[in-house]
């Protein structure tokens, strides 16, 4: 038998209720490098990021991961599991860091699925609406955000 990936790669409008929980796997650990190369490649050098000797007399006391890595991790992380049939990304809301990520964390996510309804405009689609929350190794949730995906309906 042959199994096509492609078919269990995120969901049809017609898969996702309000209440449902996804819990994504796998968690990704994160590394100098990538924290250094993605702050370098979004042209973000604040030293908070790439600055180990400034970090060293700052509160937190060592580099910081970069937010938006976090975020996009965490957004990644759910594609599987919802997205990953998706026409468009819609809306991105409500992002909020909840707590500091170092090098060497690992980060894990979940989703939330808070609303779905059809398209006004076009009838073989609809929105799914979701919260997708990022927690480090020690279960400590460092990040939440919203957004809203349009989908396809299942195939008659």
């Amino acid at each position: 038998m042959i199994h096509d990936g492609r078919a269990t790669f995120g969901g049809y409008f017609e898969d996702f209720k309000p209440g449902d929980v996804f819990k994504h796997w796998p968690g990704k650990t994160i590394t100098e490098m990538d924290n250094h190369l993605f702050s370098l490649i979004t042209m973000n050098t604040n030293p908070l990021h790439i600055d180990e000797h400034y970090m060293s007399e700052h509160q937190h006391g060592r580099i910081l991961v970069n937010g938006v890595l976090v975020m996009a991790l965490v957004v990644g992380m759910s594609v599987p599991d919802t997205s990953g049939k998706a026409v468009a990304n819609l809306e991105y809301e409500k992002v909020t860091h909840e707590g500091p990520v170092f090098q060497g964390d690992t980060i894990y996510g979940e989703s939330e699925i808070l609303e779905v309804r059809p398209t006004r405009s076009r009838p073989d689609r609809g929105i799914v609406y979701i919260e997708s929350r990022g927690y480090n190794q020690r279960g400590e949730k460092v990040l939440t955000l919203r957004r809203r995906f349009l989908v396809p309906k299942r195939p008659a």
